[in-house]
């Protein structure tokens, strides 16, 4: 599975224990943005191999690498379980790279997409919630009924969940990371599909103070707004 870019044919000619040097030295970290070109075409590139280099390394961007190759393997149900312990880990980098190896299944294959984070939303954990409902609410991958539908689904079903976590347990940092995806992916999931986002949107119950909060943050956003 190679993109064809100047890094795939990079990437091409290394060992995969050469591989983590390389990520790390063309990373752009530290830096305020990771090299996200290069991480997609190692999702695309990497082997069992090249994968459990990375993750052997240790370091951020090689196992931010790893799980995205790890989450576009999704499909088969060992890289699917490592992916989702990643989704888990500490380092908000190896989070994202979850939720964009799950976009890039989603690219060539929307339906196995919409499997995994239909699984993804109802674990106990909120990152692994986090990363089902980030990686659905992607416009690109909302074109279709079934990929809007999916989207408003997590949203709901992601919401639900939150609203039953314990008030003692909601000022955690994994459900304040949950809810603060929620606070946007719903306007990504209702712009998709107004027609039936708008009516499942406008009946959250805000005397919850965290869906309130939710619901704020949605509204603020331009997509939403317009709609609104």
């Amino acid at each position: 599975m190679a993109s064809g870019s100047p890094w795939t044919a990079q990437l091409a000619v290394r060992e995969p224990s050469a591989w983590p040097a390389f990520l790390t030295e063309n990373s752009g970290l530290p830096g305020p943005r990771a090299n996200l070109a290069l991480l997609h075409d190692v999702a695309l590139a990497a082997g069992p191999a090249e994968i459990e280099a990375l993750l052997h390394d240790g370091g951020e961007y090689p196992v931010m690498c790893a799980a995205a190759a790890l989450a576009l393997r999704a499909q088969d149900p060992l890289d699917a379980a490592h992916a989702r312990s990643l989704a888990t880990d500490g380092r908000w980098r190896v989070r994202e790279g979850v939720a964009t190896g799950l976009q890039l299944l989603g690219n060539s294959d929307l339906g196995a997409l919409i499997e995994t984070v239909g699984v993804w939303v109802d674990d106990p954990n909120p990152l692994v919630m986090r990363a089902a409902i980030a990686a659905i609410c992607e416009p690109r991958l909302l074109r279709t009924p079934n990929g809007a539908a999916a989207a408003l689904d997590c949203c709901r079903r992601a919401t639900a969940h939150l609203v039953g976590i314990p008030a003692s347990v909601r000022r955690s940092d994994d459900v304040r990371t949950l809810r603060q995806a929620l606070g946007y992916c719903w306007s990504i999931a209702v712009a998709a599909d107004p027609a039936a986002g708008l009516s499942m949107f406008q009946a959250l119950d805000t005397t919850d103070p965290d869906v309130a909060w939710i619901v704020r943050e949605n509204q603020r956003k331009k997509r939403l707004a317009a709609l609104l």
